[in-house]
């Protein structure tokens, strides 16, 4: 080896080989296209310092942003049947679930967390679009109606997260099946007198919306959020008419009832906390004929009539 090679040339590649420098420093809006300093924007909740787009943000920092404190508890989840279908298209589909679950260190694409928001017990149904696009199938209606039972016997608010594209194609009827199941687990939390909150975020489509996520007591939505069943283009192509402006985005659908309200991602804490206080309120008891509260387990206390000749004006009391 001649000493060009040896002591010379290593010399020059340090003298022009480009700096040290970190990755992904810098990301681009895609609503606006503006350039956002990545600790800019993780400070801003992954919200556009420009144009105020809410960007999609990531599964743990949405339940911190949530709870308390970022103060959290998640729970293991049931096992559900793997690929029932045995399905492949250009990749088998136990291929595509390692690929997920490797990925983001998760199960399935939903998660159940349980702590406090405003002093209040609540428990969070998660869905993670990372995950196969948020897509239902038999482990995501399992943890859903896991969380829904969770609140029941913690008597805590049940709160649904959710970005999705829908129920999860690659394993047909079973993934639509998860709707009904969904819905009465919703009917579970109602039927033992506990809230049930939906925060609809970007996206929230197919068979997601058409269960569990339209029926909430109070449905709240993220700024621009696109929520509906098919998508936009799909029934422009199918009815042959131009679609309103705005159509299917979170505002649209306020305006025309669908959901009860619009909410910042940096206000959602304070919003969810001030609904949670009155909806958790203890309820009044009862009030007898002359207005007194009457407490669960007290006494009856009955005047006898006047006409009684066993002591008239006498006071009964029964247990």
């Amino acid at each position: 080896m001649s000493w060009l090679t040896k002591f010379v040339r290593p010399r020059l590649r340090n003298l022009v080989r480009k700096p040290d420098v970190k990755e992904n420093l810098w990301l681009q809006c895609d609503n606006c296209g503006q350039m956002i300093f990545r600790r800019e924007l993780r400070d801003r909740i992954n919200v556009c310092p420009h144009c105020d787009h809410h960007m999609r943000l990531d599964a743990a920092d949405r339940l911190s942003m949530l709870f308390d404190h970022g103060i959290y508890e998640t729970i293991e989840l049931p096992d559900a049947p793997v690929d029932p279908l045995k399905f492949r298209d250009r990749r088998r589909y136990t291929e595509r679930l390692r690929e997920a679950q490797a990925k983001l260190k998760t199960k399935d694409a939903m998660r159940v967390a349980h702590g406090v928001i405003n002093d209040q017990p609540a428990v969070a149904a998660l869905l993670d679009f990372s995950f196969m696009g948020g897509s239902m199938g038999i482990a995501v209606g399992e943890a859903f109606l896991t969380a829904a039972r969770l609140a029941v016997v913690q008597r805590a608010a049940l709160i649904a997260i959710t970005a999705s594209g829908g129920a999860r194609m690659q394993e047909g009827i079973l993934s639509l099946m998860q709707m009904p199941r969904t819905t009465i687990a919703v009917t579970e939390v109602r039927e033992a007198g506990l809230p049930y909150i939906v925060l609809l975020t970007d996206p929230t489509t197919g068979g997601v919306s058409a269960s569990f996520a339209m029926l909430g007591d109070i449905a709240i939505a993220e700024p621009g959020a696109a929520v509906g069943f098919a998508g936009q283009r799909v029934i422009q192509q199918t009815i042959r008419e131009t679609l309103p402006e705005n159509f299917q985005r979170a505002e649209y659908l306020h305006e025309h009832g669908i959901i009860d309200m619009v909410v910042h991602r940096r206000d959602l804490r304070d919003t969810l906390g001030s609904l949670l206080s009155m909806l958790m309120q203890p309820k009044r008891p009862p009030e007898s004929e002359d207005g007194a509260a009457m407490l669960p387990g007290a006494p009856v206390i009955e005047t006898a009539p006047a006409n009684d000749t066993d002591g008239a004006g006498s006071e009964q009391i029964k247990d």
